[in-house]
């Protein structure tokens, strides 16, 4: 919840929060009031998270909830209902990576297609070539509820900002929300490519893996080369994004 003494910092990070939730309902990758997206607060260890219950499309910044490492919400805001259990996953990347600001968890048909697949992401596309070697994946130990589990989702991820959670859905993370965004936008985009191309039932074409890793080292460079004043990636992304949704409709902002 918003407060006068909010930093202009934090702010900023409310509505980029609220934006990309309302992205992934735009997109159609929402699971009812389930899976999250949380954003670390900038310079703290606090975590905005959205209030459970609430569907993806009506997310504002001002209602998004600050909580700690073990999901307890902030004084003031206890009130307010927050899913702890659904916090699991974002904690253990958050705790084991101060590098990431935002952790997006995603149960889509196509993520959790492939991520059932024995091969995962296979490179059939331009999407899918970007991830090449960026990729990591994670074994489903059943719901998520221990520190030995946090350790092992953690340790899996590594350090690449996309994961496959086995049998379960699509992990990405970002140095920022947009980043995260973009991120999780593309390798949905190659998850629903390979559901599609497996689907037509002919052999398919795989990617030489020196063509998808030259391609990977392509979106690198391009990514680094596009670099806001601010050093931010994806900055026309986001703007264009953000003006969608104001033409649709504008209190994600409020």
């Amino acid at each position: 919840m918003t407060s006068p003494a909010m930093s202009a910092p934090e702010l900023q990070t409310r509505q980029a929060l609220a934006a990309c939730y309302r992205l992934i309902a735009h997109f159609r990758m929402t699971d009812l009031i389930y899976t999250h997206v949380s954003a670390r607060v900038p310079g703290q260890e606090r975590f905005l998270l959205n209030p459970y219950g609430r569907m993806f499309h009506e997310i504002r910044a001002s209602e998004l909830v600050a909580v700690d490492l073990d999901g307890q919400p902030d004084q003031g805001a206890e009130g307010v209902p927050v899913n702890r259990a659904g916090f699991f996953i974002h904690s253990a990347v958050h705790q084991a990576r101060p590098d990431i600001c935002c952790v997006i968890h995603t149960h889509t048909a196509a993520g959790i297609g492939v991520s059932a697949q024995v091969g995962g992401l296979q490179m059939l596309s331009q999407h899918a070539a970007r991830f090449q070697g960026r990729i990591s994946y994670h074994d489903y130990p059943g719901v998520a509820d221990d520190d030995a589990e946090r350790h092992a989702l953690a340790k899996d991820l590594g350090g690449n900002r996309v994961m496959l959670l086995r049998n379960h859905g699509i992990l990405a993370c970002g140095r920022s929300v947009p980043e995260a965004f973009i991120e999780l936008h593309y390798l949905e985009r190659a998850c629903q490519a390979q559901i599609a191309a497996l689907a037509g039932g002919s052999a398919v074409t795989v990617l030489d893996d020196e063509v998808a890793a030259r391609t990977a080292h392509q979106f690198d460079a391009a990514r680094e080369r596009r670099r806001d004043d601010d050093g931010q990636p994806y900055s026309l992304e986001w703007a264009a994004l953000t003006r969608m949704l104001d033409q649709i409709d504008a209190s994600w902002r409020e």
